[in-house]
């Protein structure tokens, strides 16, 4: 690791700043719609981090005024291009909610006030940057530019939209975490070569000409439908979705070619994950940890993470509303311990640390240490899953590596408590009684999260969840456990409404079972469509994209807010919905006085009909 004093400050976003370090001109600068957190739960910050470590000049421009160019040029022209990304999440999800109202709040900017992005900043971004500086190249990458690389769904336009590539004037584009992609290109600019001329680097998407395309060996690309025929017709949608899903593997995975109405895109195969020793690099770099000293209000966001450890990435649940497999993969590579370890003990020596781990996992906690023995020269299976129906016989799900590093953590002077934090997938906790004891006896404060999201088997098919006997099993097991510790905890379960599968009937079921387990619980998340996961692919054509199987899909947001609101029955404010929901799924009978209803028929609610 190259590392100078200056590496120890956070990344420029001032010309001062710049002149400071004794640099004259940046080779890249990253624009994010994000406030500059320098801490490795932010993207840009491990960009350009990693880019900074192999010697490259970065420079940030966080949340720019959109509305003209001046914020665009206060870093000057950089040498190699302009990274842009939206931040660390879309920013149509960022700036609405499911029922499409703008948020009141965003967690990403500084005192979490909302109106720091626009709407669609990959785009908008790009294009600022285009206009007041037309001949440096735009690379665009972050989770919008990776889930919306295709033709897409958008939910609050209610269109498929082009590929973010053919939208924005840009000329690549990263898919996934970024990290070899970006110092990749970087070097072989560096070198000389013309960004056009780049169209061989995993995980990259570059675009050509309708024409140029014509005179290529398409022999060479899987095809997908274009961008008109997946427009106009939902099965071309849904088998496009599953030939992208079935060639997203850094090993079998082949090229894909989209034709678009003036542009056509291609995507390279995804970027082989980081190795162990590369990804103990990356988070061992020197963030400050803290937002940029420019800010005078906290970031909301860095109190959830400030301090957690991120211990691997990837997942191989594969849940079909899920982003997850289509930007960091289903390989999971951990980090070592040691590497966490050495995270963990410089926390103990920040000022603010009171001796409280918040988190320790990543995208599934307990996937930490697990990999299959196909990975490395077959890559995924393209025709199955790993954990749905079953767990697949060639995955590796020993919990050893996590009981080790979770013990171990304990261990470290001034360490007073270390939680979990993170969801854990229970069919594989399942399969380590050890396991659980652990996290009961000292790994949770008082609550566990797990995400059943559904109890109807049609709907947890489709989710590709495990069924709910699954469920009940770790519920039973759960609570044997702390029985025996004489411990009073509970389960936080995380339940999903209105996603496609399940209707009225579903969810008055549903609630059903809530009344009979004792399961009810407040974090229930209307179903909301975002780009490039199965379950949106569903949502918009009816189309279960693997089988070809219509599914059925209840829309409107009246009638999303009722199915909700059918999981929070208890809520009085609720009962004119819960009461209409009833009605439309024909379960009347559970409005009344008798102890099996869920509301009480009173007058004042239904009347006025």
């Amino acid at each position: 690791m190259k590392q100078t004093d200056t590496n120890y400050h956070p990344l420029p976003m001032s010309l001062k700043e710049i002149a400071a370090r004794g640099w004259k001109q940046l080779d890249i600068i990253i624009v994010t719609g994000d406030a500059y957190i320098d801490h490795p739960a932010f993207g840009a910050a491990i960009i350009g981090r990693v880019l900074v470590d192999k010697g490259f000049r970065v420079g940030i421009i966080a949340q720019p005024a959109w509305e003209n160019t001046e914020d665009f040029r206060k870093l000057g022209k950089p040498k190699l291009f302009f990274a842009i990304t939206a931040g660390n999440v879309d920013s149509m999800v960022s700036n609405y909610t499911p029922s499409l109202k703008p948020r009141k709040k965003d967690m990403y900017s500084p005192g979490g006030k909302p109106g720091k992005r626009p709407d669609r900043a990959t785009i908008v971004y790009s294009n600022r940057i285009h206009e007041a500086y037309p001949d440096v190249p735009i690379v665009i990458g972050g989770i919008e530019a990776s889930l919306r690389r295709f033709a897409h769904y958008d939910f609050q336009s209610d269109k498929v939209r082009q590929s973010l590539l053919a939208d924005a004037p840009a000329n690549i584009l990263i898919f996934g975490m970024g990290e070899s992609q970006t110092t990749e290109l970087a070097e072989r600019m560096k070198e000389g070569e013309d960004i056009h001329q780049i169209r061989d680097i995993p995980g990259t998407m570059w675009k050509i000409s309708p024409k140029e395309w014509r005179d290529l060996p398409h022999k060479d690309f899987v095809v997908l439908p274009s961008y008109s025929e997946v427009a106009d017709d939902d099965t071309a949608f849904a088998k496009a979705f599953a030939v992208i899903h079935r060639e997203q593997d850094p090993v079998r995975g082949k090229a894909l070619a989209q034709p678009h109405p003036k542009t056509v895109v291609i995507q390279n195969p995804p970027a082989r994950p980081l190795s162990q020793e590369e990804l103990d690099q990356v988070y061992e770099l020197p963030f400050t940890r803290q937002p940029h000293p420019s800010y005078k209000e906290p970031i909301p966001a860095l109190e959830t993470v400030r301090f957690s450890l991120t211990t691997h990435r990837g997942c191989f649940g594969s849940c079909s509303f899920c982003a997850i497999t289509y930007h960091q993969g289903r390989m999971i590579t951990s980090r070592s311990i040691g590497s966490i370890l050495k995270e963990a003990e410089l926390f103990a020596r920040m000022k603010d640390f009171k001796g409280i781990i918040t988190g320790v996992g990543g995208p599934t906690a307990n996937m930490y240490g697990m990999k299959c023995k196909k990975w490395e020269k077959e890559g995924v299976c393209p025709d199955k899953y790993c954990l749905y129906p079953t767990i697949c016989p060639s995955l590796d799900i020993d919990h050893n590596a996590s009981i080790e590093l979770l013990t171990k953590l304990r261990k470290i002077s001034g360490m007073r408590k270390v939680f979990v934090g993170y969801g854990i997938r229970y069919d594989l906790a399942l399969k380590s009684p050890e396991y659980i004891e652990l996290l009961c006896r000292h790994h949770i404060s008082g609550r566990l999260t797990v995400a059943p999201e559904s109890y109807s088997p049609e709907t947890t098919r489709l989710m590709r969840k495990p069924e709910r006997k699954v469920f009940e099993k770790f519920v039973e097991l759960f609570t044997k456990i702390n029985k025996n510790l004489n411990k009073n905890q509970y389960l936080l379960t995380y339940l999903m409404s209105g996603h496609p599968g399940s209707d009225f009937k579903d969810m008055a079921e549903t609630a059903e079972y809530i009344r009979d387990t004792g399961l009810y619980t407040e974090q229930v998340q209307d179903f909301t469509p975002t780009p490039m996961t199965a379950s949106t692919c569903m949502y918009h054509t009816g189309i279960d994209p693997f089988t070809g199987k219509k599914v059925k899909v209840v829309k409107g947001r009246r009638d999303k807010k009722i199915m909700r609101s059918m999981l929070h029955y208890r809520k009085p404010k609720n009962h004119n919905l819960v009461y209409e929901g009833l009605q439309k799924a024909g379960r009347l009978d559970l409005v009344g006085n008798s102890w099996k209803c869920l509301i009480r028929k009173k007058k004042s609610y239904f009347d006025k009909k």
